[in-house]
């Protein structure tokens, strides 16, 4: 192919699409505006840099998270190979040394000679598609104002900004390891098992720190209503504020925990993980927060184990911008309004700007958007992404014009289409799930390698049947 690709944003589904258009044959020019211009929560000007949590998940082969690796493995993600080369200890889930990881795909980006990666900003969408034989939008939750209001242009008035909470990250060293204990959950309590730190509360603890944390200061001086967060990403004290113990029952739930000093269940337990490979840092798990960094110092020292704790990262909140994908997007993120058709350049988004949510979502999104891409620019057609894989099934979600008040999402089995027979045990349910949905990807994998879209184990395009 001689055709070039335009991607705004460097992220994970424009890095992910980068490669494998690349990879594909087809020129790309990635277009990222950090370091030049920054944004609230980056530190680096590296492609893939997490903002949020370094965990990408679950592995476990019987969960929607699970299945979305599989996906990713299956069908030779970029960006899951360094995930997993820069994995960190996270019992059963997937988490990344943040830095090694984006440092790695910054080093793939740049040494693949078919992409040019610059560093500026995008400002306007007719102007990035000059040139170029198909764009693809992956700017991320925090598209720059200018680039949001063209976008805006193209879409009518159907995308929409909202608040994301960040969780803190301590410095390992700063912690009292007399009252912090290693575990994960249902595994015996000890010095050298688990993948995690608990700080457990009692309920005097859990009591003091809960009435301080309502009452703190926060940075946006209002009370959010529910559909202005994801509802993954709930402040800790917007939870607390819906109830005393509503976090017992959510982030700081002791089930399957037992607190070694008293050989009992503590009343409350915050678990903190490991934020790169050496555990010279932790993550605060689900304290994503809007509270002023003073007062995250101050009530966050309340927590057992915390009271001298120093702060690698303070929480944040972010914006985050996306479309309103049921009425803007086909099946294959491609942009279908009017205004997009009269461009003459076809237009794909990718990411959570798409309307998706999580890490392992934007790269599977960044490598459906460029199988799309490479197959319009063949004169393919793509193959239809079954709605029994994890993938699909979002996508079949996300892109229903049926869907109403559409809000981004993660996987999950409850979007995945039933079976005709009702599986009662949840755990066989789930199973049944991961086996149908791993037939539907290999025969999708399969359609792929016959309309020469599908990469080998080299990465390189595999030849047509």
């Amino acid at each position: 192919m001689s055709q070039s690709v335009t991607i705004l944003g460097a992220g994970l589904a424009g890095s992910e699409a980068a490669l494998q258009l690349a990879d594909r044959g087809v020129r790309v020019r990635l277009v990222e505006m950090r370091p030049a211009v920054p944004t609230p929560v980056h530190v680096t000007g590296c492609c893939a840099e997490l903002v949020c949590s370094n965990s990408l998940k679950s592995e476990k082969p019987d969960s929607a998270a699970g299945m979305l690796k599989r996906e990713l493995a299956e069908l030779g993600s970029r960006l899951y190979a360094q995930a997993k080369a820069h994995a960190v200890p996270a019992g059963g889930a997937l988490a990344v040394d943040r830095a090694a990881f984006a440092s790695a795909v910054t080093v793939l980006v740049e040494a693949h000679p078919l992409i040019q990666l610059v560093h500026e900003e995008a400002v306007d969408l007719a102007q990035a598609a000059e040139g170029a034989d198909a764009l693809v939008v992956a700017s991320g939750p925090l598209t720059s104002d200018a680039l949001a209001a063209s976008l805006v242009r193209f879409t009518g008035e159907e995308s929409c900004a909202f608040y994301d909470a960040a969780a803190p990250i301590v410095m390992a060293d700063s912690l009292d390891g007399e009252r912090l204990f290693r575990q994960s959950r249902y595994e015996d309590a000890g010095a050298d098992v688990g993948d995690y730190l608990n700080a457990p509360f009692s309920r005097e603890e859990y009591d003091a720190f809960i009435d301080e944390l309502v009452s703190a200061e926060r940075v946006i001086r209002r009370d959010f209503e529910t559909r202005d967060l994801f509802q993954a990403c709930q402040p800790i004290e917007e939870i607390a504020r819906k109830g005393h113990d509503a976090p017992r029952f959510g982030t700081l739930k002791p089930v399957g925990l037992t607190d070694p000093r008293t050989g009992r269940r503590p009343w409350a337990a915050l678990q903190l993980r490991a934020e790169d490979a050496h555990g010279s840092s932790y993550n605060l798990v689900g304290f994503q927060t809007n509270l002023t960094f003073p007062e995250q110092r101050r009530v966050f020292r309340l927590i057992p184990g915390l009271e001298h704790a120093e702060f690698a990262r303070y929480g944040v909140m972010h914006r985050n911008t996306f479309v309103d994908a049921p009425r803007l997007l086909d099946a294959n993120l491609r942009l279908r309004t009017p205004e997009a058709e009269r461009l003459g350049t076809p237009v794909y988004l990718a990411g959570q700007i798409a309307g998706t949510e999580g890490y392992c979502e934007a790269i599977r999104s960044g490598l459906h958007a460029a199988i799309a891409v490479a197959a319009e620019l063949g004169n393919a057609q793509a193959p239809l992404l079954p709605s029994e894989t994890a993938f699909g099934a979002l996508m079949a979600y996300a892109t229903d014009p049926a869907t109403s008040d559409y809000q981004p999402m993660h996987v999950n089995f409850g979007i995945l289409p039933p079976f005709e027979q009702r599986i009662r045990n949840k755990r066989d349910r789930y199973a049944a799930y991961a086996a149908r949905g791993a037939e539907a990807l290999a025969a999708y994998r399969d359609e792929l390698a016959a309309r020469g879209l599908a990469l080998d184990e080299r990465g390189k395009p595999e030849a047509a049947s």
